[in-house]
C-alpha cells in the first residue's frame, strides 16, 4: 500500500469520466471531422461518472478506460460502485477496481441488479472463485449488494434507482438529490417520469442525429429535457456524428453536450 493515497477531494461534485458511445470517439479507423478533431471535447471515452458524496466517492459503471479516466481526474480512491446495466462498455473496466479494496481494507460495495451480478460472475469468474480472497490486491474484491427499484443508501446518501428502457434491455438511471444520471436509454417508462421531476441537473443519453433502436437521438433527448424542465441538461453517450462546437451552437438554452472531465456541483 502506498504511504499516502493521492486523491483529489471531489466532495460535493459530480465528475463525468466519459461521454462516448460504445466504440468511443475517435472511432478506430475513422477519418471523419470529429474523429480527427483537435477539440478535446470531441475526445470521448466510454461512459461513467463519479459522485463525490460526503462519506466517499460513488462510481457509476466501470468503463474500459476506467484506469485512464481516474488518473486523468486524479481520483485515487473509490468507496463504492453502482451499475446501470451489464453491457461491455459499462462493465469491462471492473478489474481496475482491484486496488481500492486493498486501500480501504474491505471489499468494494457493489450495487447492481441480478442481471449485472450474473454478468460480473461470468466475465470476471476469477474474482468469485473460492480462493480469490487469498490474492488481495491481485483481483478485485467485491461485495455484491443487490438492488431493485427501491431507494437505497450508499455512503450515507439516498440513491433513487430509475427504470429506463434501452431497446429490449431494462437498465437503471440513478438520482441523487436533484441530480439524475440516465445514460443508455431510448424510452422512459410512465412510472419513471415523476422520479425525474424538479431536477437541477439531468444527464441524458443522446447518441446521434438519426433515431436509433436503443438510444435517444439528439432531437429525442432535447424533447425529454423540454418536458422535464431541469435547470440544466447535459447530453452524454455521444457518437462521432456530433461535433461539440457545431451542435452546441444549435441547442436550446439550458441544454448542452457533456464532455470528458466536466465537473458539476451536487445539489
Amino acid at each position: 500500500m502506498p504511504q499516502t493515497i493521492v486523491s483529489t477531494d471531489i466532495r460535493g461534485q459530480l465528475v463525468i469520466l466519459g461521454t462516448g458511445t460504445s466504440v468511443g470517439v475517435p472511432m478506430i479507423g475513422c477519418g471523419c471531422g470529429v474523429c480527427t478533431s483537435s477539440d478535446p471535447r470531441n475526445k470521448r471515452t466510454r461512459c461513467g461518472v463519479v459522485f463525490g458524496l460526503p462519506e466517499g466517492n460513488l462510481l457509476i459503471d466501470t468503463p474500459p478506460e476506467l484506469r485512464i479516466q481516474l488518473l486523468r481526474e486524479q481520483i485515487g480512491l473509490i468507496h463504492a460502485t453502482a451499475y446501470t446495466h451489464d453491457h461491455a462498455d459499462h462493465l469491462y473496466g471492473m478489474d481496475d477496481l482491484r486496488l481500492f479494496p486493498y486501500y480501504l481494507g474491505y471489499p468494494m460495495p457493489t450495487y447492481c441488479e441480478a442481471q449485472v451480478e450474473t454478468r460480473l460472475r461470468e466475465a470476471f469468474a476469477y474474482c468469485f472463485e473460492t480462493r480469490a480472497h487469498e490474492y488481495a490486491g491481485g483481483v478485485p474484491q467485491l461485495e455484491i449488494r443487490p438492488i431493485g427499484l427501491e431507494p437505497f443508501t450508499v455512503l450515507g446518501t439516498k440513491v433513487i434507482p430509475i427504470r429506463m428502457e434501452h431497446g429490449r434491455f431494462r437498465v437503471l438511471g440513478f438520482r441523487i438529490g436533484n441530480v439524475a444520471y440516465c445514460t443508455d436509454t431510448n424510452r422512459i417508462p410512465d412510472e419513471s417520469w415523476p422520479l425525474l421531476e424538479g431536477l437541477d441537473v439531468l444527464i441524458l443519453d443522446a447518441l446521434r442525429y438519426k433515431p436509433h433502436p436503443t438510444h435517444f437521438s439528439l432531437d429525442e433527448a432535447v424533447a425529454v429535457a423540454e418536458r422535464l424542465h431541469p435547470r440544466q441538461t447535459y447530453l452524454t453517450h455521444i457518437s462521432h456524428d456530433l461535433d461539440h462546437e457545431m451542435v452546441s451552437a444549435t441547442l436550446p438554452p439550458r441544454i448542452a453536450l457533456a464532455y470528458d472531465g466536466l465537473k458539476l456541483p451536487l445539489t
